[in-house]
């Protein structure tokens, strides 16, 4: 998974769940942006992420692999 497809991926698991949710990529420096789901942010790289990167986002945005 990349990060644009996370970033498509929260903002419906966000909507589903009734948290807001905010995404500025101009926030970081280079390829990386800010993701915020409710209170919980996290920081998205764009390019490809690897699989323990995925699940320590999710666990910083609170969001249960299996519903993800």
């Amino acid at each position: 998974m990349d990060g644009r497809e996370f970033v498509r991926r929260a903002r419906k698991h966000a909507k589903k769940a009734g948290r807001g949710f905010v995404y500025d990529p101009k926030r970081r420096k280079g390829s990386h942006g800010v993701l915020q789901a409710g209170c919980r942010r996290t920081t998205v790289k764009h390019g490809e992420l690897k699989p323990g990167t995925l699940r320590s986002m999710l666990k910083q945005l609170d969001i249960p692999k299996e519903e993800f």
